[in-house]
């Protein structure tokens, strides 16, 4: 089996990897139908986020199982499937208040870019559709393995609400799908910060009602002026950079709140600069899992179309290309296609 393999900054590689298979009772082996280049891939590709060796890549996916351990109840082979990049067992105290990318027995799933994949704790990890979907729809459906799940959970965190005026800090992927998600919990009044014609464009197919351009101290000023100098009631960070941090912080009235699921790299704050700013911090890794059933049903019923987001679609064996074009911001999100 052939797949992605990164061996230092900008090196991805389509080669030869072991072959998946079952190691616990509490595995499935999937076939995968498609994945994808995340925007946290970069990290590592560029070199900001260190490997200490040839590392396989990709942690979002979506397939059909091929094979399940013994101990595995819920998930059959033949099912198509969707799970998130941390496997959960989906029982453990954080699990059950919906934090399951904290399980107390949590596993990266990773190597997706590839034909197939093992995931761990396949009942408490995988959600099956009903029936397998037509081609048409696995676009958006992989979305909802990480980027989409991420985009809601901003949204969620940032404490969206019907009537909300709503900002988004980042217009890659998740930032766009943080729109999206916006809009379908009720926002009134969404304002995407971006530069790029494409983005700003996809932006408002996904309901952003405003575009501001400026960054850094200039953006927060903007986004005052749009706001009657008081600031969003909902501000979504989807960089993790800081000074995506402080001009998400920045942004947000007091009282309100701020949705941060941007990896942060390099993100320190100034606690009293925090303490008197009184706005709601919550993020981190995104519980897809918990977000999983929802979102399905949005998609199958055609209410959301989050695989939009996807404007360049690769065979796998090109999935270098894949990374270069986001890289060179040629490309919001790459398809792979096994």
């Amino acid at each position: 089996m052939r797949g992605a393999v990164l061996h230092g900054p900008r090196d991805v590689r389509f080669e030869e990897r072991e072959v998946p298979k079952i190691i616990k009772p509490t595995d499935a082996v999937l076939r995968i139908s498609a994945a994808c280049v995340c925007g946290s891939d970069l990290w590592p590709y560029r070199g900001i986020q260190s490997i200490a060796q040839p590392t396989p890549m990709g942690h979002e996916y979506c397939g059909i199982v091929e094979e399940v351990g013994s101990a595995v109840k819920s998930i059959r082979p033949g099912q198509f499937v969707i799970g998130s990049f941390f496997a959960s067992d989906n029982l453990c105290p954080a699990c059950q208040i919906g934090y399951q990318s904290s399980c107390q027995h949590r596993e990266l799933v990773g190597g997706a870019q590839a034909p197939l994949l093992r995931v761990p704790l396949a009942d408490g990890t995988l959600v099956a559709t009903r029936d397998v979907p037509s081609e048409d729809l696995i676009p958006s459906l992989l979305t909802l393995s990480d980027v989409m799940g991420t985009g809601w959970f901003a949204a969620d965190a940032a404490n969206v609400k019907p009537g909300s005026t709503v900002a988004v800090v980042g217009d890659g992927a998740v930032g766009l799908l943080g729109i999206l998600s916006a809009k379908r919990m009720g926002a009134a009044r969404i304002i995407a910060m971006s530069r790029h014609e494409a983005r700003q464009k996809l932006a408002r197919d996904f309901g952003a009602t405003d575009i501001v351009t400026e960054r850094g101290e200039n953006g927060v000023a903007r986004i005052k002026e749009l706001t009657h100098g008081i600031g969003a009631d909902s501000v979504l960070e989807c960089v993790g950079t800081q000074e995506s941090m402080m001009q998400a912080i920045s942004s947000t009235h007091p009282g309100g709140y701020i949705g941060y699921v941007g990896v942060p790299h390099g993100v320190e704050l100034n606690g009293e600069q925090l303490f008197f700013a009184h706005v709601h911090l919550h993020g981190g890794p995104a519980p897809v899992r918990r977000y999983l059933p929802e979102l399905i049903k949005l998609v199958l019923n055609g209410k959301i179309n989050p695989g939009k987001v996807f404007d360049l679609t690769l065979p796998l064996d090109q999935v270098a290309e894949g990374y270069r074009a986001m890289d060179e911001r040629r490309a919001i999100k790459a398809l792979l296609r096994p």
